[in-house]
């Protein structure tokens, strides 16, 4: 393909992705094809001589498009909320247009490293994070990652060395790294990848399944007569399962008596709802300026940036740098030696790093701050209608308090007589009704042992009205699973 060709392409590309949003609402938001279904279309090899594009692309209309859940559709409520923009696209665009550019040091690319250290900046001050976790600071900063997973795990491998610094003696195995029963996976795969003892500290319904500071004050000390050593806690604000948010106030003055103790603070989706003032109380963010070493969240998921990007931010970089920093001679340079720049690869796993900030940088400026906090509130008030409805409703209950643009709900119907393993079979049904359905997509959750549902509104374009149309679905498939539990019933007896 040469330029010409590539720019024909190109408008057709960008043609393509215009129907692509201009049909969305019309269109199945999940996928109904099976498992093996594009091996069995495609050729078991490669092609030996090269293809029209013209015929790709046919073939990724009819192939790949089939296939895919579509998580910018308006009735998307699965996961956890998620909304792209033309403006990152169009910063992926120019990113990867620029060939490869790795940026694992300054002298690479200057402008990559230069804007990721100014961005950072500017989401640290939108989303109120205090001073010291800001590149300007030269004390601490922030670093973009590819998802939580890696932010978490980075955080992990920096307390974990600055841990074994201060007790040298220690042995690796009797290492322990805290996480609670909610903690996203991210915390048992950073314990797997370490090989690090992990401890999940229980968290009950009466709390919110938030963690308390009793619970991990007894766990330090159920450990201490064990001889383990907890180096680090994963806390987090917006737990996957139900939007619980850990009681850090109360966990603080127990990392103050425990320095050594590791403060990393998951806010993975619910972290960008901070750029809202209202919300920062809610999501205690005094509290993480004062305590946390390390916080993160995904641009991704709540704040209009196409995957991937994840930001993560430390209290101190040299905590990263010590742990992490090698440099070969042939990745030396003049300004890394001498400390005045920053050299990223030094405060992540990987060498060579995508130019990401180019995407979160077009956002920021094409949407601003204001843009940004109606996109964030108007999605708050779209999840505040939903849970109006479950309120009201005759069929559902709530589970646990809604947070944000998250809310957990079961079928439980107040006239009938159900027994806790009933209520789970019945919405596990409900659930596999669900799911079956093309026009939306839910996702479900266990909540110590309570099977339930979960809705996350997150689609830039999900209105009212998807809304009320996601609610007569459920009271659809609610109605439906309630008939077939009697007549179940019936021939039982």
């Amino acid at each position: 393909m040469d330029i010409e060709q590539f720019r024909r392409a190109g408008y057709q590309a960008i043609d393509h992705i215009c129907d692509y949003y201009y049909s969305l609402r019309n269109m199945a938001v999940a996928p109904q094809v099976e498992p093996g279904y594009i091996r069995r279309a495609l050729p078991s090899a490669a092609p030996h001589t090269g293809e029209a594009f013209e015929k790709i692309v046919q073939d990724y209309h009819k192939l790949i498009v089939p296939g895919l859940m579509h998580w910018q559709h308006p009735r998307f409520f699965a996961y956890f909320p998620t909304a792209s923009t033309f403006e990152a696209i169009l910063g992926d665009l120019y990113a990867n247009g620029i060939g490869p550019n790795p940026g694992f040091n300054w002298s690479a690319s200057p402008a990559c490293t230069e804007l990721e250290a100014v961005v950072m900046d500017w989401a640290a001050e939108m989303l109120g994070l205090d001073s010291t976790f800001h590149n300007a600071s030269g004390i601490g900063g922030g670093v973009l990652q590819t998802s939580a997973s890696d932010s978490s795990l980075v955080a992990t491998v920096a307390a974990r060395s600055r841990f074994i610094r201060q007790h040298p003696n220690v042995p690796a195995e009797k290492l322990v790294l805290y996480t609670t029963t909610q903690t996203h996976s991210l915390g048992k795969k950073a314990g797997l990848v370490l090989g690090l003892n992990v401890r999940a500290l229980a968290v009950t319904a009466e709390d919110s399944y938030a963690l308390r500071g009793a619970t991990l004050k007894r766990a330090l000390e159920e450990d201490a007569k064990a001889g383990m050593h907890p180096f680090m806690l994963i806390a987090t604000v917006g737990t996957t399962s139900s939007g619980a948010i850990d009681r850090l106030e109360e966990l603080g003055d127990i990392f103050v008596a425990v320095p050594s103790l590791w403060l990393h603070v998951d806010a993975a989706w619910a972290g960008v709802s901070m750029a809202c003032p209202e919300y920062r109380d809610l999501c205690l963010l005094d509290d993480i300026n004062k305590y946390a070493d390390s916080v993160c969240t995904n641009f991704h998921k709540w704040g209009l940036v196409t995957f991937d990007c994840s930001t993560l931010w430390v209290r101190e970089r040299k905590n990263l740098t010590d742990a992490l920093d090698i440099t070969p001679e042939f990745l030396r340079s003049t300004h890394g030696d001498a400390g005045t720049v920053i050299d990223y690869r030094n405060w992540h796993l990987g060498l060579g790093r995508r130019f990401r900030a180019l995407k979160l940088w077009f956002v920021l400026r094409s949407y601003g701050v204001r843009g940004f906090q109606r996109y964030i509130r108007q999605t708050v008030q779209r999840s505040d209608t939903f849970v109006s409805l479950i309120k009201q409703s005759a069929h559902f209950r709530l589970i646990t308090p809604p947070c944000l643009s998250l809310s957990v709900f079961r079928l439980e119907p107040p006239a009938r007589s159900f027994d806790q393993g009933q209520l789970n079979a019945l919405n596990r049904a409900f659930y596999a009704c669900l799911s079956a359905r093309q026009d939306v997509a839910f996702t479900q959750t266990d909540l110590n042992g309570t099977i339930c549902i979960r809705c996350a509104v997150g689609a830039e374009r999900t209105e009212e009205a998807d809304i009320l149309q996601a609610y007569e679905v459920l009271c659809e498939e609610a109605n439906k699973t309630l008939d077939a539990w009697d007549k179940m019933e019936r021939r039982e007896k």
